[in-house]
């Protein structure tokens, strides 16, 4: 089969196309034949070097759409399922960007019935990563919450749930994105900031760190999205970062929202599988509303 890798760290060009052997699903693991397979920053940051590895091979690749094409032991899953998984990790030797993959069975949930699969791939690592760091904040229906990067991919699912939870929400977006920030629930945008101390709580997916703190009322909660990078604690703030975890049971939930229109998925561009390295390109060109998705 085909798998997109990388062997040298650089840049788009790193990308390589190899053929590997079929991968065995084993005890508690299931092999999804590809449909889709969503691009995200960090495949970026995994083939820059970003994450280590050198002299490795390392798969690219973390979220899917697909099709049960073989199950192990133990796993609750039918060959035919449509499904959707978050392949987790980033030293991998083989990832979803792939004709096949191999998953553990409790990263697995049943695809969106609403959306085809090109949809249905950008919605486990971002819609995770926000669901995490959501229960990190631990505010409470009625409370204020200011999303920054709110018209990126992790910030959107961010808006969309927080006030799915009853959250009052302020999306921090660029000028041009408060018409896609205002269609996704949030009550306010704004492009520069808010008074200091006016928000119960900021999840900061535009990495502004100390900055977005200062917008944190005393006693409030502060989570970024780059493990161990968040600023430290101050005026009682809690301050944490999110590192997403594969959770097939909590994927489901979020599955289910997008079937009932809570989620909305959005697609950027689509690629072929051999075009890897070109889509690596267009995301380095940044400026995109919606994943990259590569389609087998």
């Amino acid at each position: 089969m085909r798998a997109a890798v990388v062997t040298a760290f650089g840049g788009p060009e790193a990308v390589e196309m190899v053929d590997v052997e079929v991968p065995v699903p084993g005890a508690r693991q299931i092999r999804i034949k590809v449909e889709a397979a969503a691009l995200n920053p960090v495949d970026a940051g995994v083939r820059a070097g970003g994450f280590g590895g050198a002299g490795k091979r390392l798969g690219l690749g973390w979220d899917v759409a697909g099709t049960v094409d073989a199950t192990g032991v133990a796993t609750g899953w039918e060959v035919g399922d449509a499904v959707v998984a978050l392949a987790y990790g980033t030293a991998k030797s083989l990832g979803t960007h792939a004709d096949y993959v191999v998953v553990d069975a409790d990263a697995v949930a049943k695809a969106p019935t609403s959306v085809d699969a090109v949809h249905a791939a950008t919605l486990p690592l971002n819609a995770l990563t926000a669901s995490q760091a959501l229960d990190l904040l631990a505010l409470e229906p009625g409370q204020s919450l200011l999303v920054t990067g709110a018209a990126g991919a992790v910030g959107g699912y961010a808006v969309q749930l927080a006030v799915h939870r009853g959250l009052s929400v302020t999306a921090l977006a660029r000028q041009g994105d408060e018409e896609v920030v205002r269609s996704l629930g949030a009550a306010r945008s704004v492009s520069g900031g808010v008074a200091s101390g006016s928000v119960d709580g900021v999840l900061d997916a535009a990495l502004l760190g100390g900055a977005a703190l200062e917008w944190v009322r005393d006693g409030g909660a502060f989570v970024g999205v780059i493990p161990g990078a968040h600023p430290a604690s101050v005026r009682g703030v809690r301050t944490g970062s999110v590192e997403v975890a594969a959770d097939g049971a909590r994927l489901a939930e979020l599955a289910a929202l997008v079937d009932e229109g809570v989620l909305t998925l959005r697609v950027a561009e689509t690629y072929a599988l051999d075009e890897a390295a070109k889509a690596h390109a267009r995301l380095a060109e940044g400026g995109l509303r919606g994943r990259l998705v590569l389609v087998p």
